[in-house]
């Protein structure tokens, strides 16, 4: 079976499929091809973005629109962009349809170039842990996730063996409920060389922040027993450990165009002991610049 990720339309992409602004720029994201380098950090804050980019030698491009703000520099000799996608997957549909067009698409001709080009994109996140063993202030890895949003479910997937069982265990632990999870991993080579000596784990990515992540507040959960579902589950050795908005439909996105993805989860609370960190804009900032770190030293190597 060809691979979903090599096959590349032929005839000219329509208009309405893929939306130009006036001056050329790709809809949603206002860039126009060769803004973004090919590593690319994405913050969901969009005022997060400057705090990555204060630490680029040069920035050589700032542009926004909407929650989608850009900033694209240097640090040393290495090219980076640093990009705001918002709060949740259907951000994220946009935000990789549109870097992976800005990269693979000829806004001329509205044709996939012959030559696909594959980013390198780095999430820098929060996220709350489930399990009592992970600290809050840590950080975190996504191995893999499972994806309670409907985002995947418009794509085709090539599950191997492993995401597949999986997925048909966490489907086997969740009761009875409207619930239709999918299940996506990081990109193995970005993952081995950011993931080393990290903690890693399975992550969960809701489609909400309240019921949707077992939280109660006051209208009633159709799933009350989602949390401890979570919680409790295992699989071959595997748990899940935390909790955040977006990982799973990076991933699934990712893997379907062709490039590489990994999402570090900056752990501010941990629902299991409901201790939330008490200085969140500290820590964050810490992991900005570790993450840097270890991101230039893999650009480095390459």
């Amino acid at each position: 079976m060809q691979n979903i990720c090599q096959i590349a339309l032929m005839n000219r992409i329509a208009e309405t499929d893929l939306i130009l602004n006036a001056d050329g720029s790709v809809y949603h994201l206002n860039l126009h091809p060769g803004d973004i380098a090919d590593t690319v950090i994405t913050v969901g804050d969009p005022d997060r973005v400057a705090g990555v980019s204060k630490y680029f030698d040069h920035i050589e491009l700032k542009k926004g629109k909407r929650e989608f703000i850009t900033h694209t520099g240097t640090i040393g000799r290495k090219r980076l962009t640093v990009l705001s996608t918002g709060i949740g997957t259907d951000n994220i549909d946009i935000v990789f349809n549109e870097l992976d067009a800005l990269v693979n698409i000829d806004f001329k001709t509205r044709t996939v170039n012959p030559a696909l080009r594959s980013l390198n994109i780095i999430r820098i996140g929060t996220s709350g842990a489930v399990q009592k063993d992970i600290e809050v202030d840590s950080l975190l890895l996504s191995s893999a996730a499972i994806g309670l949003d409907p985002l995947m479910h418009y794509y085709r997937q090539n599950l191997n063996n492993d995401e597949q069982a999986l997925l048909n265990a966490f489907k086997s632990a969740l009761p009875e409920s409207n619930l239709l999870p999918y299940v996506a991993s990081a990109g193995k080579g970005l993952l081995a060389a950011l993931g080393s000596g990290e903690r890693q784990g399975i992550t969960i990515t809701a489609p909400g922040f309240y019921s949707p992540q077992g939280r109660q507040v006051r209208a009633v959960a159709a799933v009350p027993q989602l949390m401890n579902v979570i919680q409790q589950f295992e699989f071959n050795g595997q748990r899940i450990t935390n909790l955040e908005m977006e990982t799973a439909g990076i991933y699934g996105l990712a893997d379907a165009l062709c490039h590489q993805a990994v999402s570090c989860n900056v752990i501010l609370a941990n629902r299991a002991t409901q201790v939330f960190s008490k200085q969140p804009g500290v820590i964050m900032d810490h992991y900005i610049q570790y993450l840097l770190e270890k991101t230039l030293d893999v650009l480095r190597s390459t």
